[in-house]
Parts: structure tokens; C-alpha cells; sequence
């Protein structure tokens, strides 16, 4: 029992020294580097991460071992090319993930030194009172992979038809409307490709399609369809010159077959037959020109568009090719 009041006395002493007195003495900050490979010790409980040793900084810029392979390759191979190439550099310090990665496919179909073999029908689009359809064929020959020289040729002599309007209102009112006729049609193009892309159809089914430019120059045989004098009229087919422009898509469907739309243009100048009679023969006041004059025949000229929208398949050949890499 005697004991108690001693151990009382000890903690009570203790309690009264100054916490200070367990402190660590302060030391002066020392200016002096440590020497290299050292960790200088700050006094503080967690470990301190030793800074990086001068040679690595210079061998390998920050994030080369993130970068590309090639790239870190070339910086460890040579250090001062990385430093100094800005291209190097930033390729070596750019982080490749796999949603970065991007494969191009490359162009399904091929033009490039290949001949194209397009039969094709043609129908008019802005003549209503007379339509030329007919069958036409365009061979082109591809010199680059988007540029193209060739021959289109049109013939519609057998499938001209005059409107069955024009036709009841000629009988009915006896007004008539000059309208002509084709015979047949030849043009040197040129091609231009500038767009090319792929859509989904029929489930997984991938179509690649392009479209087109298409212009030239060529000729075209016409002649007036006698209605206003058919009875003493009779016209002779005569060749003109003939521009043509237009557009198309082709659609492929395999690597050498494809089918394709296209409106084209055919701009000409036009000669009409002369809507009004000259006097029969036998007329005493006639004193130049008849009825069966050729030279009366024929009316005013006017420049013509034959707009056309052409439709069929093309046959590339050779039907297949191989890709030539670069080294």
C-alpha cells in the first residue's frame, strides 16, 4: 500500500516535462549537394524518390518508352537525332492505343489500265412530244485510277415515236409542232472519277460504288419529221456537231461487273421545219418558190439539249489485277 503513492508521484513528474524535450534537434539546412546516386536526407518519415540520373534524361525523351516502338527505337539508337528532330520527338511522345489504330482498306476496284465495255439503253427526258430511245455501247480506257478517254455511240433510228398527244392534236386542230429525228449519235469523252465509297445492303452484303464526270465532243445525225406538209415534204438525215456533259454512278456488284445511271446532255444546233406552206406549183401568184421547193421547207435553227438518261452495265477487263505495294 505504501507503493501507491510513490508510482503517483512518477507519472504526476512526468506529465510536467515539456513535450520539447522529445523533440529532434533542428539542424541547419546544409547547401551542398550530395554526391551522385545519394538520396539526401530530409529529416522526414517517408522515403524520398531519388531524382533521375543525367545520362537518362538525355537518352530518352519523356514518354519514349509510351510511344511508338519504331520511334523509341530510334531515340535509344540515336539520342541526339530524337532530341533535335521535332517529328521524332513528338512521334516517340505520343501514347498508341488500340481505339487509335485505323486500317484503311484499300480501293476495291481497280481502273487503272483497264478498259471499260458499258452496253447501255438511252430514253429522252425533256421532249414530250417526240422521244428518241435506242440502244448505245461506250468503250473507255482508264489512264490513271479516276481519269478515262473513250467512244460512246447512240442509234435511234428505228425507235423514234411521236407522242400520241401531238399525233390527236395535229388531227383534231390541225396545229402541228416541228419535231425531228435521230439517227445515230458518236462522241469522244472524257472521264473524271472524284468520288468513290461503299454501302450495306442485304445484310452484310457491302456495294462499292462511284460517281462520275463525263464531257465531249462529237456528232449526231438529225432531220426534221415532216407534220405540217407531209404530203410534198420529205427531209434527208444531216450530221451536226455535238457537245455532251453529264454525270453518273456506277454501282459495283464483283470487282469487274457493275451497273450504273447516268444523265448526259447532248447540246446541237437544231434545224425545225418551216411551219408555214409555201403555194402549190400550179398558183399563178407564186413568184419564187413552190410547195415542193426543198428550199422552203426548212424553218428557223435553234440550239437543241437533248437531255438523256442512260442506263446498263460495265464490263471491266482484265477481270482481275494485283496490288502493287510500295517497297
Amino acid at each position: 500500500m505504501k507503493q501507491a503513492p510513490l508510482r503517483l508521484l512518477v507519472v504526476a513528474a512526468l506529465a510536467l516535462i515539456p513535450t520539447t524535450a522529445f523533440a529532434q534537434k533542428g539542424k541547419k539546412p546544409d547547401t551542398k549537394k550530395p554526391p551522385a546516386g545519394e538520396v539526401e536526407d530530409l529529416g522526414g518519415d517517408e522515403p524520398v524518390t531519388p531524382p533521375p540520373k543525367e545520362d537518362d534524361t538525355k537518352t530518352k525523351p519523356a514518354g519514349a518508352d509510351a510511344g511508338a516502338g519504331g520511334a523509341s527505337f530510334i531515340c535509344e539508337a540515336n539520342p541526339e537525332a530524337c532530341q533535335t528532330d521535332k517529328l521524332i520527338r513528338d512521334y516517340a511522345e505520343k501514347e498508341l492505343r488500340d481505339s487509335q489504330v485505323y486500317a484503311v482498306q484499300q480501293i476495291y476496284a481497280l481502273r487503272r489500265k483497264r478498259v471499260e465495255v458499258s452496253p447501255y439503253w438511252s430514253a429522252s427526258m425533256n421532249d414530250q412530244f417526240v422521244s428518241h430511245p435506242g440502244p448505245g455501247l461506250a468503250i473507255n480506257y482508264y489512264v490513271t485510277n479516276v481519269l478515262a478517254v473513250g467512244l460512246n455511240f447512240n442509234y435511234y433510228q428505228p425507235f423514234n415515236s411521236d407522242a400520241e398527244f401531238n399525233k390527236l392534236v395535229r388531227q383534231s386542230t390541225r396545229l402541228a409542232i416541228p419535231i425531228n429525228e435521230y439517227q445515230y449519235g458518236a462522241n469522244l469523252n472524257f472521264s473524271y472519277v472524284p468520288l468513290y465509297g461503299k454501302f450495306a445492303g442485304f445484310g452484310d452484303f457491302i456495294f462499292h460504288w462511284d460517281g462520275y464526270v463525263v464531257g465531249g465532243i462529237g456528232a449526231i445525225s438529225t432531220r426534221p419529221r415532216a407534220v405540217i406538209d407531209p404530203e410534198n415534204r420529205a427531209f434527208e438525215w444531216k450530221t451536226k456537231v455535238a457537245f455532251n456533259a453529264g454525270v453518273g454512278l456506277r454501282v459495283f456488284f464483283n470487282r469487274w461487273f457493275a451497273a450504273f445511271l447516268e444523265v448526259r446532255d447532248y447540246v446541237y444546233n437544231e434545224q425545225l421545219e418551216n411551219t408555214s406552206k409555201a403555194r402549190p406549183a400550179t398558183d399563178p401568184r407564186n413568184i419564187k418558190g413552190t410547195d415542193r421547193d426543198p428550199d422552203t421547207w426548212i424553218g428557223e435553227s435553234r440550239l437543241t439539249n437533248a437531255v438523256q438518261a442512260q442506263f446498263g452495265v460495265s464490263i471491266f477487263l482484265p477481270f482481275t489485277w494485283q496490288y502493287r505495294l510500295p517497297k
